[in-house]
């Protein structure tokens, strides 16, 4: 089924209205499987990105997806699959959200096989399934160290063949609301600068996460900068768990602009070994029976202690040493960190070991939203993705975020459709649509005098020393004042486009996400008085029972906790049990 384009017109003042019935913000994984969902219903779709499709974020994930589809371990089931992600989240995950992606589960893989994914497959056919850290059961499919590019090539060809228009060069600044009902979203064009006002009758954002505010992020330059989370605060939605940040043990430090570059586990999956400045095997005192295989939480703390406490290598990180391993071994099971630290450090990882240390490598937190429908609590906006919350908690099963697109793109973009559908009455305020052109316009004729990518290397500077592995209340208290400086700085922020385009505005707006995105995390850590999963407290080391619950912030209310419902009693039972921790025959997360 094919639908219809958008509507398109050219205004005066370089401002290109268009006109579509959902408009999709981003190009990843969880748009496009969005987009595709009302473009089989029939539904007008519009799709835009700053980031080319062909390369987003979601191409960077390499591990797996997961499904209980019992095709190597018949046992499993979808009740273990829930089991396993509310224990491994700290039990902060959403019971109901759990439910909803490990119940449909299934159903995501067989849509990516119907649209022609290349699968791992076993000698008779069945879909291979493997390991990942902290599942009972073998219940990751993939294909080889590239799930997420070929999931996101499947999904490309699967919208080009239903022809959803997307539009890969837009920057959204601003969702437009009025009487607490979504009407569409602003932003500009970042090659030509025209502005681009987009009506819609329902919006979906799938714009990413924030672990570009640290210094050391597994994510590329320019993405996952918080615009989701200022794209829904700004709009009157909350965000939940900023502070749950999950840290991936192993970035690179080396060269400067591209710290943080992952390092996959499949290295210390393949019998990788972790040593500090002075030789020794440091794992030993942090987990003695998994060693270098314990969970990312873990490791990636280990790593961190081994730095702050002194035996950091001389530029600040530790060692992960696979030289010990075959030549051809590494070749065939490695290809991808070889080709990665020749072109990057001309280091030839069969002869010498990596520096590296602990990395932002994925937000569990985002936009507070509804089990049933990813609804915001603004009317007609939703999230999905990364951009949303709720199915991690305090740590991410490994291989549930590429299912989590699956899922919820396909819900979600079923709900927008009826939302749209039903809607008869739609108020577009000029106001609104004035403010948010104003916001441009100061950017770029303003006399300012701050640079927003030095602005934006601060901030994450700030984030890395105060908001990192560990946290305490005085680190984090003085990363608010830190922060505060930053913001008054960037009220006199201007952007210069040039001929080549106009990336220094999106870098602006980047700045104003990432603003948002840290103030809202530095916030919420410091009430979350607790050590749990991925958030370390170095002033609260233990769990406290009292907050097994989430907490939500908005611009305007700050701080707010919000108790979790018990889990159904169909996978809190199996939760509890004892899951055996043994390394032997698994992978890493």
């Amino acid at each position: 089924m094919k639908v219809g384009l958008p509507k398109f017109v050219l205004m005066s003042n370089n401002e290109r209205v268009l006109t579509t019935s959902v408009l999709v913000i981003g190009t990843g994984g969880a748009g496009l499987r969005a987009s595709i969902e009302l473009a089989e219903r029939g539904v007008q779709v519009l799709a835009v990105g700053k980031r080319r499709k062909h390369d987003a974020h979601t191409t960077l994930a390499a591990g797996g997806i997961n499904a209980a589809l019992a095709t190597m371990d018949p046992e499993d089931s979808w009740q273990q699959h829930a089991a396993d992600t509310l224990r491994e989240s700290y039990y902060l995950a959403d019971p109901a959200i759990v439910e909803t992606v490990t119940q449909n589960a299934a159903r995501g893989i067989e849509d990516l096989e119907r649209w022609g994914m290349p699968f791992a497959r076993e000698a008779d056919g069945r879909i291979s399934q493997r390991f990942f850290g902290a599942h009972k059961y073998r219940r990751t499919c993939y294909a080889g160290d590239y799930t997420g590019l070929e999931i996101q090539r499947t999904l490309v060809r699967r919208a080009a063949e239903l022809d959803v228009p997307i539009i890969d060069t837009v920057y959204i600044t601003r969702l437009l609301v009025a009487d607490g009902t979504v009407f569409g979203a602003y932003g500009f064009d970042v090659v030509t600068g025209d502005k681009v006002r987009i009506d819609a009758d329902a919006v979906i954002m799938a714009a990413g996460g924030h672990t570009r505010i640290w210094r050391y992020t597994s994510s590329r330059r320019d993405e996952n900068t918080g615009d989701s989370f200022r794209l829904a605060a700004l709009a009157g939605a909350r965000i939940r768990d900023a502070e749950l940040v999950q840290f991936h043990p192993s970035g690179l430090l080396e060269p400067d602009d591209a710290a943080g570059t992952l390092v996959s586990e499949a290295a210390r999956g393949e019998g990788g070994i972790l040593r500090n400045s002075l030789g020794e095997r440091f794992m030993e005192r942090y987990d003695p029976e998994r060693m270098e295989l314990s969970t990312r939480d873990r490791v990636a703390l280990a790593n961190y202690t081994e730095i702050a406490e002194g035996r950091g290598t001389e530029h600040g990180g530790v060692y992960l040493d696979v030289s010990h391993l075959p030549r051809e071994v590494i070749l065939e099971k490695l290809p991808r960190i070889y080709r990665t630290l020749i072109d990057l450090q001309m280091l030839d990882i069969t002869e010498s070991p990596i520096e590296i240390a602990p990395t932002a490598h994925y937000s569990m937190g985002g936009v507070w939203v509804r089990a049933h429908d990813h609804g915001t609590g603004v009317d007609g906006l939703y999230a999905i993705g990364e951009a949303s919350s709720g199915l991690h908690g305090a740590n991410r099963l490994g291989g549930n975020s590429l299912i989590e697109l699956l899922v919820y793109g396909r819900i979600t973009g079923g709900e927008a459709a009826r939302f749209a559908s039903e809607r008869t009455d739609v108020h577009r305020s000029p106001e609104a649509i004035a403010e948010a052109r104003a916001e441009i316009d100061a950017l770029l004729m303003d006399d300012g005098f701050e640079v927003p990518r030095r602005l934006q290397r601060e901030v994450r500077n700030v984030m890395t020393e105060h908001a990192g592995v560990v946290r305490s209340e005085a680190g984090l208290r003085a990363g608010l004042e830190k922060l505060s400086v930053l913001e008054e700085r960037a009220e006199h922020v201007t952007a210069h486009p040039d001929i080549a385009g106009f990336d220094d505005l999106a870098h602006a707006f980047d700045l104003k996400g990432s603003l948002l995105a840290a103030r809202a995390t530095l916030e919420c850590a410091l009430e979350r008085k607790e050590t749990r999963g991925c958030h370390n407290r170095s002033d609260f080391p233990e769990q406290d029972p009292a907050l097994k619950g989430n907490f939500l912030w908005s611009p305007t209310g700050g701080v707010e906790f919000e108790p979790l419902p018990e889990a159904p009693e169909s996978f809190r039972d199996l939760a509890e049990e004892h899951l055996d921790d043994s390394p032997k025959g698994k992978l890493v997360e």
